[in-house]
């Protein structure tokens, strides 16, 4: 990890709060970067006792690099190793023998000083981009959403064109890059000890929301001292859904800036882009994931807009739009979002 030079004066920023409007301007902070490498990242967990790799204030904002989610036999069977396996995979692969139960390489924890459980972490997603020109796509016996239709595995190697922006799939079809990163998120609960980094959680994780790309913030509830963020499994796409469970996997370049909210609680995961409002349910059962979306939408509406219950219900049915996250990752995901244009006053 390397500290950035910090400029002699302090640029100012607004952050907005989670779906509730403008703050008032804080200072920017420092710079640093995160690279990947033994000792700044973890295989497969999210942990409250995890070590910090890197120490940062609220305010300041961090360049992380991470690392393609993938197996070595995965990166065998598509003739990619070791080649064209990036040196910072491979090593972490040889000497990290603490690892799962998840299969997310993650780089960090970043601790943040004054981050205490009860606040809300505000990730400023600023930038990101790709790290390698390539991304993959997988399936394999006894996974994905429709395991009894492919009971047998099939590697995809997608080369990325980041000039043009777009993937390329098979020829004649060429699918728009979305980067963003799949897993995002804090340690959970002490009391939970370490948990898998597949399921997304109370302290987000792997969302796998395509909507959370660069210039949209991520609000998550903090649950230990620091919040100990930790970020991977770069998606240069994905649909709705990610049905075979993989979307275009890929290692990613993202610049984040942190900011600790004492000011905001939340329960569960909110997200806002520059037009639209963002809630989340996360359960197995996709119905109580679905109904913990929309009540998360009332929620918000009732608190920051001021409306009624009876309203913010009527609201969500008529403006608001669901969509599956995804359906593979053990908690179900789905999230409901609300364009930021129809509030034509302040409330």
């Amino acid at each position: 990890m390397m500290r950035l030079q910090c400029p002699a004066v302090f640029l100012l920023l607004c952050f907005a709060a989670p779906m509730r409007g403008q703050q008032p301007a804080r200072p920017a902070g420092d710079s640093y970067q995160l690279k990947p490498s033994p000792k700044t990242a973890t295989w497969g967990y999210f942990d409250a006792k995890t070590p910090p790799a890197l120490r940062i204030k609220s305010g300041d904002t961090v360049e992380m690099q991470t690392l393609v989610t993938a197996s070595r036999e995965r990166f065998e069977t598509a003739g990619l190793w070791p080649d064209r396996v990036e040196p910072a995979w491979r090593e972490i692969y040889e000497q990290v023998k603490d690892h799962g139960p998840g299969p997310h390489m993650l780089t960090g924890p970043v601790y943040i000083e004054g981050a205490e459980p009860g606040d809300v972490l505000e990730v400023r997603i600023q930038k990101i981009r790709l790290a390698i020109p390539y991304a993959l796509n997988t399936f394999s016996p006894g996974r994905g959403f429709l395991p009894e239709d492919f009971p047998y595995e099939r590697v995809k190697v997608i080369p990325l064109d980041e000039k043009r922006m777009v993937a390329q799939f098979a020829d004649g079809i060429e699918i728009p890059l979305r980067p963003f990163f799949g897993t995002m998120g804090v340690a959970p609960p002490a009391s939970a000890g370490r948990v898998s980094s597949a399921p997304p959680w109370v302290n987000a994780g792997n969302l796998d929301n395509k909507e959370l790309v660069a210039g949209t913030t991520l609000f998550i509830p903090i649950h230990a001292p620091g919040a100990l963020f930790q970020a991977g499994d770069g998606h240069a796409g994905q649909g709705d859904g990610e049905v075979d469970i993989t979307a275009m996997e890929t290692s990613l370049v993202g610049t984040f800036q942190f900011v600790v909210r004492k000011d905001v609680h939340l329960r569960w995961p909110r997200a806002e882009t520059p037009t639209e409002f963002i809630t989340m349910g996360l359960d197995e059962d996709l119905t109580a994931a679905t109904k913990m979306a929309v009540r998360e939408m009332i929620d918000f509406l009732v608190q920051e807009k001021h409306m009624t219950r009876d309203d913010a219900y009527m609201l969500a049915s008529v403006a608001a739009d669901l969509h599956i996250t995804q359906v593979v990752d053990g908690n179900k995901g789905v999230h409901m979002i609300l364009s930021k244009a129809i509030f034509t006053k302040a409330r």
